[in-house]
């Protein structure tokens, strides 16, 4: 890692846990971008099935009650394998409000490692076929790229099919 760079909530969380990892810096900007997820793999050189966003979705409809799906940019999270996933009747996007109180994160940036609550974890399987991923290290303009099996393992996440294809 560059030095100076802001060691942020989800790379500390890799180092303190000994996860091994790959860190990518980036530039896009989100205002500009049309598919935000897809423009940072096109700015990393990724394929777009490569680079996971980390969604937040409510359950049962209370605002409350979130959990995480990461699912690849390529790809949309279908609400109704989330619910199952999750073992909930419904889910709902979380209101960003509400996600980024929950991780500690800002939209565009959150991670699933070292949010300020560990929240239950439903990993796309599609993940399954790939020697490495991308997942965002807690900030815009910089990605995470690790085995599945780590993220996996350290989450303690569920691996189901969470996406219907975009």
């Amino acid at each position: 890692m560059a030095r100076g760079a802001a060691l942020t909530p989800a790379i500390n969380y890799l180092k303190k846990n000994k996860i091994p990892f790959n860190l990518h810096k980036y530039q896009v900007d989100i205002d500009l971008a049309e598919n935000y997820g897809q423009a940072v793999a096109d700015a990393l050189s990724v394929e777009h099935h490569r680079l996971f966003k980390t969604l937040l979705v409510c359950l049962n409809g209370d605002d409350k009650n979130l959990a995480v799906c990461i699912v690849p940019v390529s790809s949309q999270l279908n609400l109704k394998k989330a619910a199952k996933a999750h073992n909930a009747k419904t889910a709902a996007m979380a209101k960003p409000e509400f996600a980024q109180r929950a991780t500690g994160y800002v939209v565009g940036g959150i991670s699933p490692f070292g949010q300020k609550n560990r929240l239950h974890c439903a990993l796309d399987n599609s993940a399954l076929a790939l020697d490495s991923l991308f997942v965002s290290a807690g900030k815009r303009g910089i990605q995470v790229e690790l085995s599945p099996n780590q993220l996996i393992s350290t989450l303690n996440a569920t691996c189901c099919e969470l996406s219907s294809a975009a």
